[in-house]
């Protein structure tokens, strides 16, 4: 990179998945001073002592010629999102350029986009776990009035890879968000056109 790039994400499964993203595209380690996790976005717009530190390190990482980039989840409203962060943006002077999972233009989050880049051939998993969430919403439980909870898209993703992964500590291990391999290619498909929008984003940037 001729250029500071600091890369701003919610998560640690956003790192990660950045990491090995990036990586794939570029041939870049990002190291953990490229890439800093804010454990949501009310940590970064928010007034306090978290919210203060990334203001600085963007301020310094501008000052120094670098660039900014935001990689957010768009929630249930990608506007409303992207106009509170653009809002933070324009109140503290930044710079930076702003991308929301999964695509910057559908509402929702990093897991939706992990959905959207499985290998083709682990499909049948998603189709048992769309059954299982069929089945749940079906289901009446003797003195419970309320419908059962459809369990989280970050389960969902962690159940497809639970399903791939054999019964040892050191696969297990591998679940986990901060040890997932997204150049595993019998997992993941980094080449899959859902992840068009990103990889034209981060182009800009990186090539």
């Amino acid at each position: 990179m001729e250029r500071p790039i600091k890369i701003f994400v919610e998560g640690i499964a956003d790192i990660r998945f950045i990491e090995n993203y990036v990586y794939f595209l570029y041939g870049i380690k990002l190291t953990k001073n490229d890439i800093i996790g804010t454990k949501g976005w009310n940590n970064l717009i928010n007034q306090k002592e978290s919210g203060q530190a990334y203001i600085i390190q963007m301020n310094h990482n501008s000052d120094d010629g670098g660039t900014n980039l935001v990689i957010f989840d768009a929630d249930e409203d990608t506007e409303t999102r992207r106009g509170e962060i653009l809002k933070w943006k324009e109140d503290h002077s930044l710079d930076f350029e702003l991308f929301l999972f999964p695509n910057d233009k559908n509402t929702g989050a990093l897991e939706d986009l992990l959905e959207e880049i499985i290998n083709p051939k682990n499909i049948s998993i998603f189709g048992c776990w769309n059954d299982y969430e069929v089945c749940l919403g079906g289901s009446k439980i003797e003195g419970r009035t309320e419908p059962l909870t459809t369990p989280a898209k970050k389960t969902k993703i962690y159940g497809y890879l639970e399903a791939l992964l054999g019964k040892a500590r050191s696969e297990k291990d591998q679940i986990k968000e901060a040890n997932r391999n997204y150049l595993n290619v019998d997992h993941w498909n980094l080449r899959s056109e859902a992840l068009n929008p990103l990889k034209d984003f981060l182009d800009k940037y990186f090539i």
